[in-house]
C-alpha cells in the first residue's frame, strides 16, 4: 500500500489511517472483519454479574460492538490506530489508545478478553497471549480468530485475496501467522484452556457477495455471508477457552 508516495512494508499501522473511512461500510475493504465480528461475539455469553468488562484488543473501529449489545458487558477497546478508537468510542466503546503486548489495565480485571483478526498483525504473538490471559479473572473467557502459519493460509490469504479488489494490498505479513498448536500450548502456559476451530464463509452467501461486488450491487441488511465451521483449520481458525482459577 501507498502512503504519501510511499510503498507502506506489509502489515504497517499507517495502512488503517489510509483506511480509515472503510471501517464501518459493510461492503468495503475490511466487509470480513465485520463477518467474523459477528461469529466472534455468538462465542460471548451474556454477563453474568453487573459491571461485567469486556476487553477488545486490537478492536479497530468498534466493529464487535453491535454485536455485544444488550449482553450487559462494558467494552473497552484496545487499539493502537487513533482514527479507528474515535470511531469505537462513537459506537460505545471505551477507547484505550495502547499497545497489545502491553495493554495498560490491571491484572485480573476483564470478564472476556477478545482478539480479533489481531494476532496476525502483532510482532510478538506470544506477548499479546500473555497480555490476554493476565487481564482475564479466573473463570474469564478468552475469545479469538487468526490465520494459521502454513501455507495454504499464505496462498489464500495473501496470493489469492490480494488480487481481490477488496482485499487491500500488503495487510498482512504472513511471516506473523499464528500456528494453532502453538497457540492453544501458549494459552496452556498461561492457565488458559484454548478450544480452536477452524472457520470460513459460508460457500453460497460468498459467492452471492462477490457476485454483487463485481456486479456493483449492494448488500442487502442480514444478507452478508455468514462465518461457519469446518474441519480445517489450515486457513482461518476460531478459539475460545476459560482461565483456570
Amino acid at each position: 500500500m501507498r502512503d504519501a508516495g510511499r510503498v507502506l512494508p506489509r502489515n504497517d499501522p499507517r495502512q488503517y489511517d489510509d483506511l480509515a473511512d472503510e471501517w464501518w461500510r459493510p461492503d468495503g475493504v475490511f466487509a470480513m472483519l465485520h463477518w467474523l465480528a459477528r461469529a466472534r461475539a455468538a462465542l460471548v455469553p451474556p454477563a453474568t454479574r453487573p459491571g461485567a468488562l469486556l476487553v477488545d484488543l486490537g478492536c479497530g473501529a468498534g466493529l464487535l460492538a453491535t454485536h455485544l449489545a444488550g449482553k450487559g458487558y462494558r467494552h473497552v477497546g484496545v487499539d493502537l490506530t487513533r482514527s479507528a478508537l474515535a470511531q469505537a468510542a462513537a459506537h460505545g466503546v471505551t477507547a484505550v489508545n495502547g499497545d497489545a503486548t502491553a495493554v495498560p489495565l490491571v491484572d485480573g480485571c476483564a470478564d472476556v478478553v477478545a482478539a480479533g483478526e489481531l494476532l496476525e498483525h502483532v510482532p510478538d504473538w506470544r506477548a499479546a497471549v500473555a497480555e490476554a490471559c493476565r487481564l482475564l479473572r479466573p473463570g474469564g473467557l478468552l475469545v479469538l480468530d487468526t490465520l494459521n502459519d502454513t501455507a495454504l493460509a499464505r496462498l489464500v490469504a495473501v496470493r489469492v485475496a490480494e488480487r481481490l479488489p477488496t482485499v487491500p494490498r500488503g495487510i498482512h505479513d504472513p511471516r506473523l501467522f499464528v500456528d494453532d498448536r502453538e497457540l492453544v500450548a501458549e494459552c496452556a502456559r498461561h492457565g488458559v484452556d484454548l478450544r480452536v476451530r477452524g472457520v470460513r464463509p459460508a460457500v453460497p452467501g460468498l459467492l452471492r457477495w462477490l457476485f454483487r461486488q463485481a456486479t456493483g450491487a449492494a448488500t442487502p441488511a442480514g444478507q452478508a455471508p455468514r462465518i461457519v465451521p469446518t474441519g480445517s483449520r489450515a486457513v482461518l481458525y476460531q478459539g475460545h477457552g476459560v482461565r483456570g482459577g
